[in-house]
């Protein structure tokens, strides 16, 4: 009997396999092996495209970073501190549109194309605001720290509610004491979901008003 055709497969193949099991199992099911098991392939192939899973990672975060639109990000007919948050906005809401993205995001370093463009195009845009470049790439950092800060706090706040969803009951009772903690009982509204001016917003106009104000006194 002949072997059936060979199945072709490409990058793009492997990635989205990848993200369903990232979605499905959890970040610590992701590897070579469960890729090429949910793609009817050995190893071997999946080799071809990524040499280790460190590869097939970058591959995933590239891949998570690669819609947010550094066009525009660029596009000096807006203001810059519209410009950053917009593409703030759009980094926070890319990692929590996938299950597991916060700890893809921070399985390595981001030295992948997309994210190398993301920070030159932070770079750049402070430097267009007259900061030389070594307090622009200190700020770039400040805001991607920023959204990854809010990232891991949102991806928290998903675990919490998914925990309380399945124990009604019992979820939060034992680790809620709010008569010793007024200040943060009565100051909760104003970091929660539906908060305006939104904590995230707010924290990064704090944060521009910050290194824009020190960049120029300086």
């Amino acid at each position: 009997m002949k072997p059936g055709p060979r199945r072709s497969v490409s990058q793009v193949d492997i990635v989205d396999a990848a993200f369903e099991i990232l979605e499905q199992k959890g970040f610590a099911a992701v590897s070579v092996r469960g890729v090429a098991a949910a793609l009817g392939l050995t190893p071997t192939a999946i080799y071809t495209y990524f040499p280790s899973k460190n590869a097939l990672l970058r591959a995933m975060v590239e891949e998570l970073l690669s819609s947010l639109d550094l066009a525009a990000a660029a596009d000096t007919g807006a203001p810059w501190r519209e410009r950053v948050h917009a593409l703030a906005a759009a980094m926070r809401a890319r990692i929590a549109e996938h299950t597991g993205a916060m700890v893809l995001v921070t399985s390595g370093p981001l030295d992948g194309r997309h994210a190398l463009g993301l920070n030159e195009t932070l770079i750049a845009g402070f430097m267009a605001e007259g900061m030389p470049q070594a307090d622009a790439a200190r700020a770039a950092y400040a805001v991607r720290a920023h959204v990854l800060g809010v990232a891991a706090l949102d991806a928290a706040e998903r675990v919490d509610d998914v925990e309380k969803a399945a124990d009604r009951s019992t979820a939060g009772a034992l680790w809620s004491d709010a008569a010793s903690h007024p200040l943060t009982e009565a100051t909760e509204h104003l970091v929660s979901g539906d908060a305006e001016p939104s904590a995230f917003a707010w924290g990064l106009d704090r944060l521009l008003d910050g290194v824009l104000v020190g960049s120029a006194a300086s």
